[in-house]
C-alpha cells in the first residue's frame, strides 16, 4: 500500500520548528506498519527534516498565481509519476478542488475549525469534500460538529467519517519527582488567555514562594509581556524540550478565549501526568481524561483553582496519578485507527452477522388500522428479530401517503429523505427492501457511497413473468443492480432473464405467532372448503366488467358439484376478509384452496399458502406449481384439474382422520422449515456470503 502524504504549503517539517501537524504525521508516520510505504511532501526552508521520507517541494513564485495552487500542481506531477494508492491531505480544504478526478483514495483532515477555512466554510463547499473525498478525519468531536452545520443529518454517522484525536509518546513519569512548577505553552496572547494566565499566575507567586512558572511560547504581533524573578519565559522550544518541561511541572494551564479545535498543550501536558486546568472552550475538553475544566474562564477562576491544588497536596497527586494512568491517546493507540482505516479501503470488512443493525423497508400497513396486520413483511421482520438483530422499521407506503403534498404530489421525495436521515441516524449493516418502489435508486447509491459497508437485498413477492406479469418483473429488476441479493417467490428459473444477478427463491414465510390456528384440531365446521379472493385494500370485491381467471375457476368449481358446501369471500356479494377474521371463518371450513393468479409458475404462490397450510388446515394445490417438489402427497393435496379437485375435496370431506393427518403433517412441515426465522436466515447468509452456512429444505429444488 503506497501512501502519499501532503501538507500545508510552508508547513515547517523540521526538528525545531515544527507545527502540530507536523508533529502529528512524523509521531504516526513512526510507527505505522506502512511507514516504509509513506512519502510525506511539504514544502520548508528549514532542512532539518523530522524524517527520511519527506520530500521537500521548492518552487518559484510567479506573479499573479496564487503559491498554494502551483504547489498543490507540482505534487500532482509528482503523485502521477507516484502512482499512491492513498493520498491524505492536511488542513487546506482549498487543495481538494484539484484532487476532484483522481482515481485514488482521497483522505482529508482537519485540525482547524472547518468554517473558518477556505473551501470549506460554506454548506456548497463542505458538500464538496463529503463527495470528494472517501474519509474525512476530523481531530476531535467539536471539529465534526462545526463541520455538519447546517448539512443534512445523514452524512453524520457516515463511514466516510471518523474522529482521530491527535496523540503523543507515552513515558513514565515519577509523581513523586514533580517540581513545584505551573507551566503555560502557547502562544503568548489574549487568544489563548495568556492575559488571564498572567494576572492568575503572579498573584499565585507572590503568595507560594516556593512555587515557580515556566512559559513556553512567543507571539510576533501582539504579545504580551510580563515580569516577575520566578517566572521563566524560555520562548520557543522545540516538541522534545516542551516534553521535557511538562515532565517536571505539577500544573499546567491551557485557558484559551477561542475554540480550541483540540488542544495539543493540554495533551502533552497530561501524557507527563501534570495536573492539567482547562478553559471549556472547543476540542480542550476532549484532550484530558482527568483534568479540571473551568466553568468560567476569568483570571480569578483560574486562580482559585491553581491555589485550591497548591494547598490540597492530595488532589494535586491523585489528579496527576489519575492522568497518567488514564492516558490512552498515546502514538500506538491512534497509529492502529489510521491503519486500520487505510485498510478498510482494500480489505473486506467481516460483520457480526449475529448482530446486525437492520433497517427493513416495506408496507408494514399501518394507515389500515391493523386490518392487514398479517403481512409477509411483518413475518419476515419476526424472523430477524427472533435471530437476535436489532430491526428498525419504515413503511413506505405509509409514509408516501402521509406525506402527500402540492410540491411533492407522490410522497415520494418526504419518503426519501425520510430513508436517508434514518439511514444517518441508526446506521444500518443491513438494507432490506420489500417492494419498496418508491425508494429511488439515486437514495441507494448515495447510501453506497457514504455508507459502502452497507449491505443490500431486496424481497418480492408479487407473480412475475415476462408476458402478463412483466410489468412486476420490471419492477423487481429496477434496483437489482444497486443491491447484493434478490429473493423471490417465484423460481428464478422461470425468469428470462441474466444470469449471475444473485437471485434466490425464497418460500412465503410462516410465523408461530400468526399461524397459530392448529386447525386440525378442529371437530365442527359450517363448510367444507375456504377460500379468500381480493382485488385489493380499497377495491373490495371485483368491479364490473373486470375479470380475473380465479373467478372463472371458482364458478365452475362450485358448479361441479351439490355435495360441497363453500365458503369464499371476495366473490360475488361477498366481500374481502382480513387479519382476525380471516382467521375466523377458516375455522368454520374443513379444507381450503390456495389458488393463484394466472397460469401457474414454478414454487409461485401468493401469501395465501402459509395462511393455510401454516394454520393446519387441508390444502389444496395445483400440480403444476410444481410445489409437489417441496411438500410431499401426504403433507398438502395436489390436484390436475377442476375435476381432480372435485373428487378429492369430496373424498377429504369424507375421511376426517386422513385429512387431519395430513393437515397436521403439512403444518409440522412448513413450521419446521420454511419459517420466518429460516427465510430471514437464509437472506443473510446469501446477502453476506456466509460460508460454512446451514442448508435449506428448498434449496437445489
Amino acid at each position: 500500500m503506497k501512501i502519499s502524504i501532503l501538507l500545508p504549503y510552508k508547513e515547517n517539517y523540521s526538528k525545531n520548528y515544527a507545527g502540530a501537524v507536523s508533529i502529528f504525521v512524523n509521531e504516526i508516520n513512526k510507527t505505522s506498519k506502512y511507514k516504509l510505504y509513506t512519502k510525506i511532501f511539504g514544502n520548508t526552508n528549514f532542512k532539518n527534516y523530522l524524517s527520511n521520507n519527506y520530500i521537500n517541494i521548492p518552487f518559484k513564485k510567479k506573479y499573479f498565481f496564487s503559491s498554494s495552487k502551483i504547489y498543490v500542481n507540482n505534487f500532482i506531477k509528482l503523485e502521477k509519476k507516484r502512482k499512491s494508492d492513498i493520498i491524505e491531505i492536511h488542513n487546506r480544504p482549498s487543495y481538494l478542488k484539484y484532487f476532484n478526478y483522481f482515481k485514488n483514495k482521497i483522505v482529508f483532515y482537519f485540525h482547524n475549525d472547518p468554517l473558518t477555512m477556505t473551501g470549506s466554510a460554506s454548506i456548497k463547499e463542505r458538500n464538496f469534500i463529503l463527495n470528494t473525498c472517501h474519509k474525512i478525519i476530523f481531530n476531535s468531536e467539536w471539529t465534526k460538529k462545526r463541520f455538519f452545520l447546517g448539512l443534512d443529518n445523514f452524512y453524520f454517522n457516515s463511514e466516510k467519517i471518523e474522529v482521530i484525536y491527535q496523540s503523543t509518546n507515552r513515558k513514565k513519569i515519577n509523581i513523586n519527582k514533580k517540581e513545584k512548577i505551573i507551566t503555560f505553552v502557547g502562544k503568548l496572547n489574549k487568544s489563548k488567555g495568556y492575559d488571564l494566565f498572567g494576572k492568575a499566575i503572579i498573584k499565585i507567586l507572590n503568595e507560594f514562594k516556593d512555587w515557580k512558572s515556566i512559559v513556553i511560547g512567543d507571539e510576533q504581533r501582539e504579545k504580551i509581556f510580563l515580569e516577575h524573578k520566578r517566572l521563566i519565559n524560555m520562548g520557543y522550544k522545540s516538541n522534545e524540550e516542551v516534553l521535557e518541561v511538562y515532565a517536571k511541572s505539577s500544573i499546567a494551564v491551557a485557558c484559551s478565549r477561542w475554540d480550541e479545535p483540540f488542544g495539543r498543550s493540554s495533551l502533552e501536558a497530561s501524557s507527563r501526568g501534570c495536573a492539567v486546568i482547562i478553559s471549556n472552550r472547543g476540542g480542550l475538553p476532549e484532550t484530558v481524561t482527568d483534568g479540571i475544566i473551568l466553568k468560567k474562564l476569568t483570571s480569578s477562576n483560574i486562580y482559585d483553582n491553581i491555589k485550591k491544588l497548591i494547598l490540597n497536596t492530595k488532589k494535586l497527586r491523585d489528579i496527576q496519578i489519575r492522568s497518567l494512568k488514564n492516558f490512552y491517546l498515546d502514538n500506538k493507540f491512534i497509529t492502529k485507527k489510521i491503519d486500520k482505516y487505510r485498510e478498510s479501503f482494500f480489505k473486506k470488512i467481516n460483520f457480526n452477522i449475529r448482530k446486525l443493525r437492520i433497517l427493513h423497508v416495506t408496507n408494514f400497513n399501518v394507515r389500515h388500522n391493523g386490518r392487514l396486520f398479517y403481512n409477509t413483511g411483518r413475518r419476515i421482520n419476526n424472523g430477524l428479530i427472533k435471530l437476535g438483530h436489532t430491526v428498525q422499521t419504515l413503511s413506505d407506503r405509509d409514509t408516501v401517503s402521509q406525506e402527500r403534498k402540492i410540491i411533492d404530489l407522490y410522497g415520494s421525495k418526504s419518503l426519501n429523505s425520510k430513508f436517508l436521515d434514518i439511514v444517518g441516524n441508526f446506521n444500518p449493516n443491513l438494507i432490506i427492501l420489500g417492494h419498496a418502489d418508491a425508494i429511488s435508486n439515486t437514495s441507494i447509491k448515495k447510501i453506497k457511497n457514504f455508507y459502502p459497508n452497507v449491505k443490500f437485498c431486496q424481497w418480492f413477492l408479487d407473480k412475475m413473468d415476462n408476458n402478463v406479469w412483466s410489468v412486476n418483473l420490471d419492477r423487481f429488476l429496477k434496483k437489482i443492480r444497486y443491491l447484493d441479493c434478490s429473493f423471490c417467490t417465484t423460481h428464478p428459473s422461470s425468469l428470462k432473464i441474466l444470469k449471475n444477478k444473485n437471485i434466490y427463491y425464497i418460500p412465503n414465510p410462516v410465523d408461530d405467532t400468526f399461524e397459530n390456528l392448529e386447525h386440525f384440531k378442529n371437530k365442527t365446521f359450517k363448510h367444507d372448503l375456504f377460500f379468500a379472493l381480493s382485488h385489493g385494500v380499497h377495491r373490495g370485491i371485483l368491479k364490473k366488467g373486470k375479470t380475473d381467471n380465479r373467478e372463472f375457476f371458482l364458478k365452475k368449481l362450485m358448479n361441479s358439484s351439490d355435495e360441497i358446501r363453500f365458503n369464499f369471500f371476495g366473490i360475488k356479494d361477498n366481500q374481502p376478509i382480513w387479519a382476525e377474521n380471516f382467521k375466523k371463518e377458516l375455522s368454520k371450513s374443513k379444507m381450503a384452496l390456495n389458488l393463484s393468479q394466472g397460469e401457474p409458475l414454478k414454487f409461485y404462490s401468493s401469501d395465501r399458502i402459509s395462511q393455510l397450510v401454516g394454520n393446519g388446515i387441508l390444502t389444496f394445490i395445483d400440480i403444476k406449481t410444481k410445489l409437489n417438489k417441496i411438500f410431499k402427497h401426504d403433507e398438502v393435496i395436489f390436484y390436475k384439474d377442476i375435476n381432480d379437485l372435485t373428487k378429492k375435496i369430496i373424498k377429504y370431506k369424507n375421511s376426517d382422520k386422513l385429512r387431519t393427518k395430513i393437515a397436521k403433517k403439512g403444518m409440522i412441515k412448513y413450521h419446521k422449515h420454511m419459517n420466518s426465522v429460516k427465510i430471514a436466515s437464509y437472506m443473510i447468509n446469501e446477502t453476506f456470503k456466509v460460508k460454512n452456512k446451514e442448508s435449506f429444505y428448498w434449496e437445489g429444488k
